[in-house]
């Protein structure tokens, strides 16, 4: 009869448990030094050996020639274990008998001495699915229980059980297995088996079997029938992995803000009777990697993919931002959470397809922070529509009327430069609307300021969109603009860019000012009430003229 690899190749002894070097050596001394325990506890997550170190501890303690701690494997004890002859080794599934009854006649029959062997060694397996009264039944005889009796424990679940029976055991966490690990087993496996394993095939199917021992011998079991060489592409089909392009072409959709053609996939995946529940959790796991790939330089280990579709991966997220990804994997969890309590999954499929690819209509802290992140971005790449405004209409426009003036000035040093512009507003007094804009003419190079500012800053000509500039009696250039442009000028970083950028076009240095049509007095600095306070205390200030 065919036997499964997993089954055909569980260790044998200690020494042949991949990856859990620190439980195995532990437990091979305590066999060889006679300290054994009356009950262990063994935890870690699926096919990491639980069972198997359990039954190779059942054997060690009761082998007639122990060699190294490790049992010999070929004595009528460790022969009479392996076939099921000795019944003084009991495997409990707690799953299935979980009852007070079940663990009284445990208890009953753990009085009886072994008929064979020297210790009587009960195994249970997903010992968290127990009672509570089940466990209020096995605390006394866990705790002192008859000296021929040893107990094994073994969950997936540890948290699950009282504190009582822990504090009753000796705990053997097991961790994943490695990767690495994984695939050299494989590859010996694979060698026993006459099967073409290659390396990328051997470190897929450990990637896949995400640090599960019997997971990946299943794995490469049913990739024995494959003809050839099993290699990465053979190993994805076997393991479902490929034809995925559906989840891509729709990460795509959402990257590109396109809720049209998203809405179409999804269209079409419901007809072919896609489960909306299964397609969201997808999409989750897949920006889970979208996320890893943006945060670890070397991701290429933490996410289960094929080559090509790291490669892909890797491309979608240099598109995208990690508030971004972010903020769409709690909107997928939030809308996996609640699908099933919904009526209709397809619709809350679409809704949740729609506020991926529209973040404007959520207004949580989440996506205030996607769409900040997002024009951020485009400012820092130069990739931005708002930089047209300033830039090619007022900015390009206006000076080609006056650059046949400016093209008659030799250099911007000159004095009699500086003073020209000035000279021709005085004596177009009438054009002020007000008498408080008296001694205030327009900054006609003001444009030309933009223009330099474009050039070394790029994020603060967006704020600067629409502005214009007025000289204020030959010594104050004041700013006219959006409501929000005091709080930058403010800003000594914003101003002293701006106030840079006056200079080398006039060659003079202005102090800068916020435009106010409602002022009727001289503008004031921003600074100006804090120089006024330091003077009052005595502080001696020097004004940047």
């Amino acid at each position: 009869m065919y036997r499964a690899f997993y089954r055909k190749y569980r260790p044998s002894t200690f020494t042949s448990v991949v990856g859990q070097e620190h439980i195995t050596k532990t437990l091979e001394n305590a066999v060889k030094s006679g300290k054994t325990s009356h009950a262990y506890l063994f935890t870690g997550s699926r096919g990491t050996g639980k069972t198997s170190c359990a039954k190779i501890l059942s054997k060690a303690v009761n082998c007639l020639n122990p060699i190294d701690g490790n049992p010999c494997n070929e004595c009528e004890i460790c022969r009479g274990i392996d076939n099921g002859s000795i019944l003084d080794i009991i495997e409990i599934d707690a799953a299935s008998n979980n009852g007070v009854d079940n663990i009284r006649d445990l208890r009953e029959e753990a009085n009886f001495t072994p008929a064979n062997a020297k210790y009587r060694v009960y195994i249970i397996d997903e010992v968290h699915m127990l009672s509570i009264g089940a466990f209020n039944a096995l605390l006394k005889t866990l705790e002192e229980p008859p000296a021929h009796v040893i107990f094994i424990l073994a969950t997936t679940e540890v948290h699950k059980l009282p504190s009582t029976i822990l504090s009753r055991c000796q705990r053997f966490d097991f961790k994943r297995i490695e990767p690495e690990a994984i695939a050299e087993r494989l590859k010996e496996v694979a060698v026993k088996e006459n099967l073409n394993l290659a390396d990328d095939g051997a470190m897929l199917i450990a990637r896949i079997a995400d640090g599960a021992m019997r997971d990946a011998l299943s794995l490469l079991d049913r990739c024995s029938s494959i003809e050839g060489v099993i290699d990465s592409t053979a190993v994805a089909k076997s393991a479902g992995l490929a034809g995925r392009e559906y989840i891509f072409d729709l990460c795509d959709s959402i990257i590109q803000k396109n809720p049209a053609k998203a809405l179409e996939i999804v269209d079409k995946l419901y007809n072919d009777s896609c489960d909306m529940e299964r397609l969201i959790t997808e999409l989750t796991s897949h920006f889970r990697n979208l996320m890893v790939s943006k945060a670890v330089k070397n991701f290429e280990s933490m996410i289960i993919c094929s080559q090509g579709e790291i490669d892909i991966i890797r491309q979608q997220s240099e598109k995208t931002t990690l508030a971004t990804i972010m903020s769409c994997i709690d909107i997928l969890t939030a809308s996996a959470s609640t699908m099933k309590q919904g009526a209709n999954r397809r619709t809350s499929a679409e809704l949740c397809i729609i506020r991926l690819c529209t973040p404007s209509l959520d207004t949580d802290v989440n996506a205030i922070l996607r769409r900040l992140s997002e024009l951020e971005s485009a400012i820092k790449s130069g990739n931005i529509q708002v930089k047209a405004e300033p830039v090619s209409v007022p900015v390009k426009e206006e000076p080609k009327e006056e650059v046949k003036v400016q093209e008659t000035k030799p250099e911007p040093k000159p004095e009699p430069v500086k003073e020209e512009p000035v000279a021709p507003p005085v004596k177009e007094e009438k054009v002020q609307p007000a008498p408080q804009q008296m001694g205030t003419i327009p900054f006609d190079r003001w444009p030309e300021v933009l223009d330099k500012l474009y050039e070394n800053d790029k994020s603060l000509i967006v704020m600067l969109s629409g502005s214009s500039a007025f000289v204020h009696q030959d010594k104050y250039l004041l700013i006219k603009g959006s409501p929000v442009l005091e709080m930058y000028l403010k800003t000594g970083e914003y101003s002293k860019i701006i106030k840079q950028a006056v200079l080398d076009v006039t060659g003079k240095n202005y102090t800068l000012a916020v435009y106010n049509n409602k002022q009727e007095e001289a503008p004031k600095n921003p600074l100006s009430d804090l120089v006024s306070k330091a003077k009052q205390l005595g502080v001696n200030i020097e004004e940047d003229k």
